[in-house]
């Protein structure tokens, strides 16, 4: 008589589970409370549509967001006190999202209606039958709140940005975020709370050279500044206003920012093997959608980018370019990123761990994917980031 092997189930993976199942009904029973209440009081704020920038092809549009209830966030200030920075921070952290809103989207001449699911968000893929004028590598489509589940004055609109590689894009580019392009001290838990909740996007810090690496590597050698840009994080989306205006305000290449949902489902549930399914699917979906596209890739030694890497790498041969990694100055994980870096090599990429952005420029500069010329606005970019040029105070 054969038996039956049951597989070993760990103590911590049923209280993950358990966990996992209770306070996402918890979630869900005082979401669902509090919205009944502020309806039948009439305390709804205004809705608010927040598209993402999104990519797509001329095949195929990705379009995502989230309805909420508007928080009134002003935008911010280098003057902005800590005070202000936190309340900020706890709005965006106590949003109220609006469940099975309808939303009309319009794409050239063509719509659709999608509703957002239990947490205010909508996704919607789409196949234009339209044809779509690649001369600018960012497109359009319009959002209209067409139906609410109470009653709201005014329609709340929005545009939605679509990022569309044209055909002569020379390679694309993902980077991470936080203690990429900017200064987190994620492995520091004291430091990272400090900077997340008390700066704003006007006083977190940048990394040094970075808006000028990244213009050039947009610009590319054709001279069209049409390489495309990525950035995936495990950041939640709750940041997403943060984010961008940080990048707007440090010119740094516009692009679509994948983050992640913040709750208690399972997908959502802390943990460092969730971060690299989320960052590593996103970056399937990018070289998926691509195909003829070799990328660069950009991160940091503090979390997981170089494993990550490592794994693009093995699924996706011959479609790496490089892969610059900038040493967030532990031994222990530069020694991991190094160690990476010797076995990646062995298929033909080079993983460079890095203090600066030019030492990455250098080298992408002798691969021939940005001009020569530019390295010498990299270095200055990276000169005024540190303090180090004459009547810049150092940050």
């Amino acid at each position: 008589m054969q038996s039956k092997i049951k597989a070993h189930v760990s103590p911590d993976m049923v209280l993950k589970e358990f966990l996992n199942k209770h306070l996402l009904r918890l979630e869900d029973n005082f979401d669902n409370f509090f919205s009944a209440l502020k309806t039948k009081l009439n305390l709804n704020d205004p809705i608010q549509i927040v598209p993402y920038r999104s990519y797509g092809t001329t095949n195929r549009l990705f379009i995502k967001g989230r309805v909420l209830q508007d928080k009134l966030l002003k935008a911010s200030t280098s003057r902005d006190s800590i005070l202000t920075n936190l309340v900020n921070m706890y709005k965006r952290f106590e949003s109220d999202e609006v469940p099975h809103a309808v939303i009309r989207i319009k794409h050239l001449h063509e719509e659709h209606f999608i509703t957002t699911d239990e947490e205010g968000y909508f996704e919607l893929n789409i196949s234009p039958d339209d044809i779509i004028n690649l001369d600018d590598i960012w497109h359009s489509a319009e959002l209209e709140l067409h139906r609410a589940p109470f009653p709201v004055e005014g329609k709340s609109k929005a545009s939605a940005e679509i990022l569309i590689p044209p055909f002569d894009s020379e390679f694309g580019i993902i980077s991470d975020i936080d203690d990429t392009i900017v200064q987190t001290s994620a492995t520091n838990v004291l430091a990272m709370a400090s900077t997340v909740f008390l700066r704003n996007a006007h006083t977190r810090l940048p990394f040094p050279g970075v808006s000028a690496f990244y213009r050039a590597l947009q610009l590319g050698r054709n001279g069209k500044r049409n390489n495309p840009f990525f950035y995936v994080s495990s950041s939640p989306w709750n940041m997403y206003d943060l984010l961008t205006e940080y990048m707007d305000l440090n010119d740094i290449p516009k692009g679509p920012l994948l983050l992640r949902d913040f709750g208690f489902n399972g997908l959502k549930f802390s943990g460092s093997g969730n971060h690299q399914d989320h960052k590593l699917k996103q970056i399937t979906n990018i070289l998926t959608t691509y195909p003829l596209l070799k990328f660069v890739l950009i991160g940091d030694s503090g979390q997981d980018d170089p494993v990550i890497y490592k794994e693009v790498v093995k699924r996706f041969p011959d479609r790496v370019l490089a892969i610059y990694i900038r040493d967030v100055q532990h031994q222990r994980k530069e020694k991991a990123a190094a160690q990476i870096a010797d076995e990646i090599s062995n298929a033909g990429v080079d993983m460079l761990v890095v203090d600066t952005a030019k030492e990455a420029a250098d080298h992408a500069a002798k691969l021939g994917l940005i001009l020569v010329e530019e390295l010498p606005d990299i270095k200055q970019d990276k000169d005024m980031d540190t303090g180090e040029v004459a009547g810049k105070e150092e940050l």
